[in-house]
C-alpha cells in the first residue's frame, strides 16, 4: 500500500534573471517556460500559496534526510529551483543525530545556502519571515535551464520538485555537475512517471466523452529507467535512485486543481488547448474520478511519484570497479564450492 502524507498534512475540508553566462536553448522543446514563469509569479500572491506548501515540505524533509546521512561539512549549497525555500525551512528542523537521544540541525553542517529560482516574487515570498534569521542564505532568480555559476562552485547540490518542468533535462544535469566540487553530492526529487494518474484518466475519459477528442492537461513525465542513464551520461558516479507514492486525498477534483494552480503547478506544456477546462468537462471528469478511483470515505486519492536520485561528481578519491579479469574467484567456482557445501 502507498503511503500516505499524514492527517495534518491533507486537505480533507474545502476552503472557504539572472542570466547564465552561455544562454542553451533546448533543441527540442516541450514546456513553455514564459508560461511556467508567469504561473509561478501568480502562485506567489495567491492568498492559498502557503497553505499549499504541504507536498513541497513533505519533499524537501525526505531529501533533507538523505543529506543528513552524508556526515561532511558543506561550505556553499546550491537549492536549485528552491520555490519559497522549502530546503531551507527543512534545513532548520532539528532531526534525530547520529547518537541515541541527540538532535542537531542539518543547517549547522551548511555554511552559505544558495536558493536559485525562476519567479522573483515565488523566491521572496517569504522573505520577511524570522526564520530567515537563523540562515545564511542567499536568493538567485535564475532560470533551471541556464545556471550562472563558475565551475566547481557548489559542495552540493539540493532540488526538490522543480525538474520536472525543465526542456533539456540532460543539459541542466550536465550543468549541475559541471558547477559541482569533484566528490560533491547532487541530490534531487522529481516528479515522475504515473504521476496523477488519476486525473489524467479522469480527464481524458471526460473530453472524449464531451468533446469528442482529447488536449494534453497534464505534463509528460520522465520514468526511472530514463534519470539513471541521464545521470551516467552527465558525469554522475555512484548512482542511487528510489520512488515513493506520496498520495494525498482532496474533497473532489475542484479543490486539487486549485490546490495545483495555488503551487504554480499548472498545465504548461506546448501545444495544449488554450483556456480554462470547462465546467461541464470537470463536472464528468468529477464523476468518473469517484466511479474509478473514489475513496469510501468519499474522498478523491492524488498519486505523486516522487523520484529520489543521488549522484556524485567523479573524483579520483572515489571507490573504483576492480580491473576487468582482476577477480580470484569466478562465479562458477564459488557456484561449485557451495552446492558441495550443501552436499557435506
Amino acid at each position: 500500500m502507498s503511503p500516505r502524507i499524514p492527517h495534518h498534512l491533507q486537505r480533507l475540508a474545502a476552503r472557504g534573471y539572472a542570466s547564465a553566462s552561455t544562454a542553451h536553448t533546448p533543441a527540442f522543446q516541450v514546456f513553455n517556460r514564459h508560461t511556467k514563469l508567469l504561473q509561478r509569479e501568480r502562485a506567489a500572491v495567491n492568498p492559498l500559496s502557503k497553505t499549499t506548501d504541504y507536498l513541497r515540505d513533505h519533499i524537501s524533509n525526505d531529501l533533507v534526510e538523505r543529506l543528513l546521512l552524508i556526515n561532511r561539512h558543506f561550505p556553499r549549497v546550491l537549492d536549485l529551483g528552491a520555490g519559497p525555500c522549502n530546503i531551507a525551512r527543512a534545513l532548520l528542523e532539528p532531526r534525530e543525530g547520529a547518537t541515541e537521544g541527540s538532535t542537531e540541525k542539518v543547517i549547522d553542517r551548511i555554511d552559505t545556502l544558495v536558493a536559485g529560482e525562476l519567479s522573483p516574487s515565488l523566491l521572496h515570498r517569504d522573505a520577511a519571515e524570522p526564520w530567515n534569521k537563523e540562515i545564511n542564505l542567499e536568493r538567485v532568480v535564475l532560470d533551471e535551464e541556464n545556471l550562472p555559476f563558475e565551475d566547481n562552485s557548489f559542495d552540493a547540490i539540493i532540488s526538490a520538485g522543480s525538474m520536472h518542468w525543465i526542456n533539456d533535462l540532460p543539459h541542466s544535469l550536465s550543468s549541475c555537475q559541471r558547477i559541482l566540487k569533484p566528490d560533491a553530492p547532487f541530490l534531487a526529487a522529481m516528479f515522475g512517471g504515473d504521476t496523477l494518474f488519476e486525473l489524467r484518466t479522469s480527464l481524458q475519459l471526460a473530453e472524449m466523452e464531451r468533446c469528442g477528442g482529447v488536449s494534453p492537461r497534464v505534463s509528460p513525465l520522465a520514468d526511472t529507467r530514463d534519470l539513471g542513464g541521464l545521470l551516467d551520461k552527465a558525469g554522475f558516479s555512484l548512482l542511487t535512485i528510489d520512488t515513493a507514492d506520496v498520495v494525498i486525498d482532496y474533497p473532489d477534483i475542484f479543490a486539487l486543481m486549485t490546490d495545483l494552480q495555488a503551487m504554480g503547478e499548472g498545465n504548461a506544456v506546448l501545444g495544449r488547448k488554450q483556456g480554462q477546462i470547462s465546467r461541464d468537462v470537470l463536472m464528468a471528469a468529477e464523476g468518473i474520478y469517484r466511479q474509478l478511483h473514489g475513496n469510501t470515505d468519499d474522498t478523491l486519492p492524488a498519486t505523486f511519484k516522487v523520484i529520489f536520485m543521488i549522484g556524485w561528481k567523479k573524483s579520483d578519491n572515489q571507490p573504483k570497479p576492480l580491473a576487468r579479469g582482476s577477480a580470484q574467484f569466478s562465479l562458477k567456482d564459488l557456484s561449485e564450492m557451495d552446492k558441495k557445501g550443501k552436499k557435506e
